[in-house]
C-alpha cells in the first residue's frame, strides 16, 4: 500500500508534467492552458450534476426503506472523479472522466465490492449488557421494582430515576 501511495504522489505528478510539456510543445502554451482549465470546469460541472442526481437516488432509497449501498459507492466514485478532474493533468482527467461514465463506474463498483467481500472481516457482537463509557453522555441504569414504579411522585429514593 505504501508503494502505491509513493507512486501516486511522486511518479504520477512527474508523468503529468512531462505529458503537459509534450502537449504544450505540440499545440503551444495558450491552448494547453485552455485545455487544462476547460477539463477542470467541465469535469466539475459534470461531477456536480451526477452527484446531485445520485444524492436524490440515495434519498429515494432511504425514503422507501432500502439501503442505498450502490448509490453510496457511486457517490464516492463521483466525488473522486470531481477531485481528480480539478487537478491539472491529462492522466487524472482521463481517469476522472472515465469515472463519470456510468457503465465504467458500474464495472469498477463491482470490482470494489468483490475486493471488499474478499478482504473485509465482519464480526457480530452480542448486545452490550453494560452501558458504554462515554465522555459526552452520562449513562445510568436504574432498576424498577414493583414497590416503587417510576411514575410515583412520593418515591423515597429520588436518585433512582435520575
Amino acid at each position: 500500500m505504501l508503494l502505491w501511495l509513493i507512486l501516486l504522489f511522486t511518479a504520477l505528478p512527474v508523468l503529468e508534467l512531462a505529458l503537459l510539456i509534450k502537449i504544450g510543445r505540440a499545440i503551444h502554451l495558450g491552448p494547453t492552458l485552455g485545455l487544462v482549465i476547460a477539463t477542470g470546469v467541465i469535469g466539475a460541472a459534470l461531477a456536480r450534476h451526477q452527484g446531485l442526481r445520485t444524492l436524490r437516488r440515495i434519498q429515494q432509497d432511504l425514503a422507501q426503506g432500502r439501503m442505498p449501498t450502490n448509490e453510496l459507492v457511486n457517490g464516492l466514485m463521483i466525488l473522486v472523479a470531481g477531485a481528480v478532474l480539478i487537478t491539472p493533468g491529462v492522466i487524472t482527467d482521463a481517469f476522472g472522466f472515465a469515472l463519470l461514465i456510468p457503465p465504467i463506474r458500474n464495472l469498477l463498483r463491482r470490482c470494489v465490492v468483490a475486493y471488499f467481500k474478499k478482504h473485509a472481516v465482519i464480526t457480530f457482537e452480542s448486545p452490550v449488557s453494560t452501558p458504554p463509557k462515554d465522555d459526552f453522555i452520562d449513562v445510568h441504569t436504574t432498576s424498577v421494582s414493583k414497590e416503587h414504579p417510576p411514575d410515583r411522585k412520593d418515591d423515597p429514593d429520588p436518585k433512582r430515576l435520575q
